[in-house]
C-alpha cells in the first residue's frame, strides 16, 4: 500500500465529501437562487426531452443498482436465498440495460450541448468539468460491466470495494480492500470522488430543487381574457398547477 493508495482511498473521499458539503453552503449563502440547472428548454427543445428522460431514468436505476451492491453486504442477499451466481447474473444483466438507458442519454445531452450554439454558450468551465467527469465515471462503469464481467469473468466488488466504502462513513476505511483491486474499479471510485467534489459548482447542484412542492400546492384558477373582460362566472374556467 502506498502513499498515493492512501490518498486517493483515504484523504481524497473526506476531502470530496467536505468540498461536497462546504462548496453546497458558500453557493447557498452566496446566490441561493442559482442552486438550479439553469434550463436550456426554451433554447432547444427536440433533443432535450429524450435526452433528459433517459439520462435521467438510466441514473436512477443505476443508483439502484450501487445501492444494492455496495451498501448492502452479501450477507444480507445469501440470507434471503439468493445465490452469489444468481446475483452476479442479476447484477450483469440489470446493469447492462441501466447502463446501456444511461448512456445513449447523456450521449444526446453532451452532443446537444456541443452541437447547438445556443447551449454551447451558456454552458460555464464548471459545467464543462461535470460533463467531462460525469462521461469518465459512466465510461469507465460501462466497460468495467462488460470487461470484467462479461469477457474476463467476475470480479467481487462486494468483497472489497463494498467493504471498504461502507468504511468511509463509519470513519475506518481499509485502504488495503481497494488498494488490490482491478485499476477500472479504482479509476471509477477516484472519479466518483472527484465528480462529488466539484458538484456543488456546477449545474448538478439543480438536484436540490426538484420542484416537490409542486405536487401539494393547491391549483392555480385562471381564465380566458375575453372572459375576464366579460366578467361572471367562467363555465369554462380551468386550473393549473
Amino acid at each position: 500500500m502506498s502513499r498515493l493508495d492512501v490518498f486517493l482511498f483515504l484523504a481524497l473521499p473526506y476531502l470530496a465529501i467536505g468540498s461536497f458539503v462546504v462548496g453546497h453552503i458558500w453557493r447557498y449563502r452566496r446566490d441561493g437562487y442559482s442552486i438550479t440547472a439553469r434550463s436550456t428548454q426554451l433554447l432547444e427543445r427536440r433533443w432535450l426531452r429524450p435526452g433528459i428522460i433517459l439520462f435521467h431514468v438510466g441514473l436512477l436505476l443505476v443508483l439502484a443498482g450501487h445501492f444494492v451492491g455496495i451498501l448492502i453486504p452479501s450477507g444480507v442477499t445469501e440470507s434471503v436465498g439468493m445465490s452469489e451466481h444468481a446475483y452476479h447474473l442479476m447484477a450483469v444483466t440489470s446493469g447492462m440495460i441501466a447502463g446501456s438507458i444511461l448512456v445513449i442519454g447523456f450521449v444526446i445531452l453532451l452532443a446537444r450541448r456541443i452541437l447547438i450554439r445556443q447551449v454551447r454558450i451558456t454552458t460555464t468551465a464548471w459545467d464543462w468539468a461535470a460533463e467531462g467527469m460525469l462521461a469518465v465515471v459512466i465510461g469507465i462503469g460501462m466497460w468495467m460491466t462488460i470487461a470484467k464481467n462479461v469477457l474476463s469473468g467476475p470480479y467481487d466488488y462486494r468483497e472489497t470495494i463494498a467493504p471498504w466504502f461502507r468504511g468511509i462513513f463509519t470513519l475506518n476505511p481499509d485502504v488495503s480492500l481497494v488498494s488490490g483491486a482491478p485499476v477500472l474499479y479504482q479509476a471509477h471510485v477516484v472519479a466518483a470522488w472527484l465528480l462529488l467534489a466539484i458538484w456543488p459548482y456546477t449545474r448538478l447542484v439543480h438536484a436540490w430543487s426538484v420542484p416537490v412542492g409542486y405536487i401539494v400546492r393547491s391549483p392555480i384558477l385562471y381564465r380566458s381574457r375575453t372572459q375576464a373582460r366579460a366578467g361572471g362566472a367562467t363555465p369554462n374556467g380551468r386550473s393549473s398547477r
